[in-house]
């Protein structure tokens, strides 16, 4: 008997299209479509924020779509069907509606099954990094990227060939080359599988997301050519468009082009935190995947809700620019440096791991040698700690997506314990240096005296010194505190002013003081 994988379940999908009727919004009175216009804003502003939804779980997006299928997408993820059900007829009831016809949706699930881990499924304890990954499927956010393509996938089940009849290590082999293909396009491409068995007239949808609309057309092409497609891919209607903010939606109905904001080269629809989307690649293991993942793994991107990209080499980014701009403020009044070195911004994630440095870097340096591919890639490293078995994997871009792409294939690093700010309220300082060759003794006996003054401050929760395996004068501090107010108070303490005196002389390069919580 051919062994049926088991699957858990998680948030509901609907891709809501929409077609206008461009002759009767033409034919309506200027007022009455602005009436409508702000209606329909107010409503898309609200469900993008899920106010539709108690405990604020799930995501919205709305998207232009060309071509003649649709003019509109509107995507909403939710805990539960009936929330999916409502969030849809809530959208009938405005006024816009009326202009609007629906000439096709889907509804979907999103899911994990036994390709995944057989011990997601059978054991009661789950290795961290695999909860996290798993986590990123079953609840994902939209990710921030540009363009979308939407389209509904099933698996061969014809006389030739039948993907439900062939053996589980048979199909699981071609999963594993379909998410090798998928690992080149790792920064790239973010996607959103959902199984739709029992809801839609295929088995599953597939959302894809990129920056550039030419790499969900390599990828898709590429993948074409993968063993588990050629032979037992089947697809519906294909969907291609762009995301943009609520409030320009007018401008949509006017034929501007849109997102019409300064930012709408950059991710001009909302916050650049916070997206867990699934991403276009895998370790290669055939034991990512479930079966409807047609372009292989996921890049889970941590699942703490925050989802901050971490900034190193140039500087922090979360999710709250105020609030950045606040911490850049205070360390620039404090005469201390907190990034941009190179007039720009980069966005990095630091996880830590418990595993063997040696086992852990030979993993790193794999995913390493994929991300160089990429012109966003700056830089990724594994830092080990002086005192005791914990080391920092750090990886750096030039995008808040690809960094987020980055932590998805890094949490699935062996021995992978936590991400820079799960472990307190508040999180990591990380502190960067570059030390002169011959004063390395000399910083390193200069951390054991700071580190002394550290553990009697109040808030301060542990702070360990690591090298990088690669330069031994490459420095990270990791710092956590309970909350950012006791962090600022060992800038603002003498002892640290000194150490900055005396740090002129033996470091190489200027210091970056970075919150990555």
């Amino acid at each position: 008997m051919v062994e049926v994988p088991q699957t858990d379940e998680g948030w509901y999908v609907l891709h809501d299209f929409r077609r206008i009727d461009w002759d009767a919004w033409r034919d309506a009175p200027d007022h009455d479509r602005e009436r409508a216009a702000r209606e329909a804003r107010e409503h898309l502003e609200a469900h993008e924020s899920v106010a539709d939804v108690p405990d604020g779980e799930g995501a919205s997006a709305v998207f232009s779509m060309l071509g003649h299928k649709a003019d509109l997408l509107i995507m909403h993820l939710r805990p539960t069907l009936d929330a999916l059900s409502a969030a849809e007829r809530n959208f009938e009831r405005t006024s816009f509606a009326g202009y609007t016809t629906q000439p096709t949706s889907y509804v979907s699930v999103t899911e994990v099954s036994g390709y995944v881990s057989d011990a997601y499924f059978t054991d009661d304890e789950v290795d961290e990094g695999l909860r996290r990954y798993i986590e990123g499927k079953l609840k994902p956010d939209i990710p921030d990227d540009e363009y979308v393509c939407v389209y509904p996938m099933s698996k061969r089940r014809g006389e030739e060939h039948n993907w439900y009849t062939l053996p589980f290590d048979e199909r699981a082999d071609m999963m594993s080359e379909h998410g090798g293909t998928g690992k080149g396009y790792a920064g790239d491409i973010d996607q959103i599988i959902a199984s739709s068995v029992g809801f839609d007239d295929y088995e599953w949808s597939v959302t894809l997301f990129g920056e550039d609309p030419t790499d969900i057309k390599d990828i898709v092409y590429e993948m074409r050519f993968d063993e588990a497609t050629s032979k037992y891919g089947e697809f519906g209607s294909f969907y291609i468009g762009r995301r943009f903010p609520p409030h320009d939606l007018l401008a949509f109905m006017r034929g501007d082009t849109v997102p019409t904001g300064d930012d709408a080269a950059g991710h001009p629809h909302g916050e650049s935190g916070g997206h867990r989307g699934d991403a276009h690649a895998d370790t290669g293991d055939g034991q990512q995947h479930s079966e409807g993942d047609h372009h292989g793994g996921d890049g889970h991107h941590d699942g703490d809700g925050g989802d901050h990209h971490d900034g190193d080499d140039g500087g922090h980014h979360d999710g709250d620019g105020d609030e950045e701009e606040s911490i850049r403020g205070e360390l620039a009044d404090l005469d201390i440096y907190a990034g941009q070195p190179h007039g720009e911004d980069v966005f990095a994630t630091v996880l830590y791991s418990e595993a063997d440095t040696d086992e852990l870097f030979e993993e790193v340096d794999g995913l390493r040698g994929n991300f160089e591919h990429y012109d966003t890639h700056v830089k990724t490293a594994v830092y080990a700690a002086a005192d005791r078995d914990r080391s920092a994997v750090v990886s750096i871009w030039d995008t808040a997506s690809a960094a987020d792409t980055a932590a998805g294939f890094l949490s699935e690093l062996p021995g992978i314990v936590e991400r820079a700010g799960e472990a307190s309220g508040f999180g990591t300082m990380g502190m960067f240096y570059t030390v002169k060759s011959e004063h390395r003794e000399d910083f390193v006996d200069k951390f054991d005296t700071v580190g002394g003054v550290l553990a009697e401050m109040d808030g301060h929760l542990e702070t360990d010194l690591m090298v990088n395996e690669e330069d031994e004068d490459d420095m990270f501090i990791a710092s956590q505190w309970e909350s950012k107010a006791d962090a600022m108070g060992f800038f603002r303490s003498d002892d640290f002013q000194n150490t900055v005196e005396w740090g002129r002389d033996v470091l190489a390069d200027r210091p970056r003081h970075v919150f990555l919580a």
